[in-house]
This record gives structure tokens, sequence and C-alpha cells, in this order.
């Protein structure tokens, strides 16, 4: 057997070991309790546009494509999705403290205005996750109108 051959062979073992090696999904089947839905109104088209375009990285449930289960992809997709929840995780959003939930919505409306979110890798090969100018001008509006609701909220518990 050649060199090459060995090569091969040896590359082709390792990535049918990793194989083997599959991290736990992002899926959660509990209720959210803190899920941004029990703070502010969350009309079902604003959910709709948030579960299609953000809530695979942004939430504790995301949809897997048929090549999340291949390896080393798998392990890529965990990474962006575990930063993506660390910056912004909706079912967790309750949870925040007041000024951290103010500066995340900010955040979103930001993004939103500025085109950075979802990101492009992401919508690369999720065509659907692209916001159309009419989506983006609803979830500013909800971002905007959320960020006075909690205002209001935080004034009158004062």
């Amino acid at each position: 057997m050649t060199g090459i051959k060995k090569t091969f062979l040896g590359l082709l073992v390792i990535f049918m070991l990793m194989q083997i090696l599959q991290p736990a999904r992002n899926k959660s089947a509990q209720a959210m309790p803190q899920d941004i839905s029990t703070l502010v109104p969350m009309p079902d088209d604003v959910q709709g546009i948030l579960k299609k375009s953000c809530y695979d990285c942004h939430s504790n449930n995301t949809e897997y494509p048929w090549y999340a289960y291949v390896q080393p992809l798998h392990w890529y997709l965990n990474s962006h999705i575990r930063s993506g929840k660390e910056e912004l995780n909706f079912n967790e959003f309750a949870g925040y403290t007041l000024r951290r939930r103010q500066n995340k919505l900010r955040a979103i409306e930001n993004s939103l205005k500025d085109g950075t979110m979802p990101l492009s890798s992401y919508s690369l090969i999720h065509r659907n996750a692209i916001l159309d100018p009419r989506e983006k001008s609803i979830l500013i509006k909800w971002v905007q109108n959320s960020r006075d609701s909690l205002n209001r909220k935080n004034l009158t518990a004062l």
C-alpha cells in the first residue's frame, strides 16, 4: 500500500471515529419561565419572524439541518449556537437585569438597522432567515415598544 493510500485510509478512520462523538443538541422540552414573552407582549407575526430568523442561535431550541449530524460540522455549529446564546437568549431574557434587557433590545434594533443579523454565514445556507424590509420594520417597532413597556413597568415598580 502506498503512502497516499495509507494516509487516506488513516484520515477516513479518524473521520469515522469522529462520528461517534455526538455532542448534546440545543433542544429543550421544558417550559421556558424566563422567556421574553413572559415580560413583553409577543404578537404572532413577531414570534414567527424570530423563530424563522433568530431562534436557532438565540434560544434553547435549535432546528438542526441534516449536515449538523456530521462531525466536525456539528462542533462548528454548536460553537456558533453557544456564542449566540451567550450574547442573547430569548428563552432566558426575563432572567436578565433591567439594564441588560434594555441593552439587548437596543442591540437588536441596531443589528436590524445595520443588517448584521442574522449573520451572513447563517443566511447563506438558511435563505428563508433573511429579513425583508417589512419584517425588519415589524421587529424594530416591536423592539421599541418592548423597551418602552419595560421602562413603564420599571417606573411603576419604583
